[in-house]
């Protein structure tokens, strides 16, 4: 059971504004419409969202991979709804290729302290990884916004993403099969669940190819949340220790940090505020904080 104090001090003394905003919601308080309006602060005309909001993307145009992150910042204030989630799933629509996927980053990706994966990423093919990313969150923002649930882009991207998902006999890269399996999750495809889920190995662990020797898909990266589809075949002990590594990796400082390699000193930072949220929110959901009083 984690106290959340040293982590609230952390926060404060390391995080940016919108992960100090995360944070008030994550540990069960908080201001939804100052969060949403932190928020704004990273969004384009066009409605694609930008300017670091990625960590190691830092160009101010709009890529697939900061939508994820919008679309975390509107989960987190369900069931407060924005019109700004509309205007993200239009600017998806505008950016999709034939079919509604999304490619895997968009060109103009090669900018100071980006990592360089964005200079040399596919900006003309339609990416699973990538739309199933999206897609996925996309479809539990929409648990609470009817007009994220009614958005044509919504629909007609999950069509090509479950098309192609349909197609797969095993496994292309951890990555992009953690999206993959929590896509389906969030869509409560139970039968397409159980066809891939058998190639988790029996921990849930699997290596990232080209990553950090320690750099992994864990059970909790697959599936965070109790209750869900993908939990159930899952080993509820793997989960347990998984919990338990989770609270271990708090730093002394208070915080977490993400298991991959960092490409700017601002980058680094944002990347720990955004791994802490990501722990206490997870912790807290599976019953692993403690209750406090007087703070946020």
């Amino acid at each position: 059971m984690i106290d959340l104090d040293p982590t609230l001090d952390f926060i404060a003394s390391n995080a940016r504004l919108l992960d100090r905003r995360r944070m008030e919601l994550a540990a069960g308080g908080g201001d939804p419409e100052a969060t949403l309006t932190v928020l704004a602060g990273y969004r384009n005309p066009d409605g694609g969202f930008g300017w670091g909001l990625e960590p190691d993307s830092r160009a101010p145009a709009g890529q697939p991979v900061a939508a994820l992150h919008a679309l975390e910042v509107f989960e987190d204030v369900a069931p407060v709804t924005s019109p700004m989630a509309v205007g993200l799933l239009d600017w998806l629509d505008a950016i999709a290729l034939p079919g509604g996927a999304v490619p895997f980053a968009l060109p103009c990706g090669a900018y100071a302290g980006s990592a360089p994966m964005w200079a040399s990423a596919d900006t003309t093919s339609p990416s699973l990884h990538m739309s199933a990313v999206v897609l996925g969150i996309a479809h539990r923002v929409a648990r609470h916004d009817r007009a994220v649930a009614a958005h044509p882009w919504l629909e007609r991207a999950t069509e090509w993403a479950t098309s192609e998902i349909a197609k797969l006999d095993a496994p292309a890269h951890a990555i992009e099969f953690r999206y993959v399996l929590q896509l389906l999750d969030a869509l409560d495809a139970r039968d397409e669940l159980q066809r891939l889920a058998w190639h988790l190995p029996a921990d849930a662990t699997m290596a990232v190819a080209g990553g950090k020797p320690d750099e992994a898909m864990r059970p909790l990266d697959f599936v965070p949340e109790p209750g869900r589809p993908l939990r159930r075949v899952i080993d509820p002990q793997a989960i347990e220790r998984d919990l338990d590594r989770l609270e271990a990796e708090r730093h002394g400082d208070g915080g977490w940090d993400v298991d991959w390699q960092h490409w700017s000193p601002a980058g680094r930072l944002e990347w720990r505020g955004w791994a802490t949220v990501r722990a206490v929110r997870i912790l807290r959901a599976n019953g692993r904080t403690a209750e406090h009083e007087g703070r946020p």
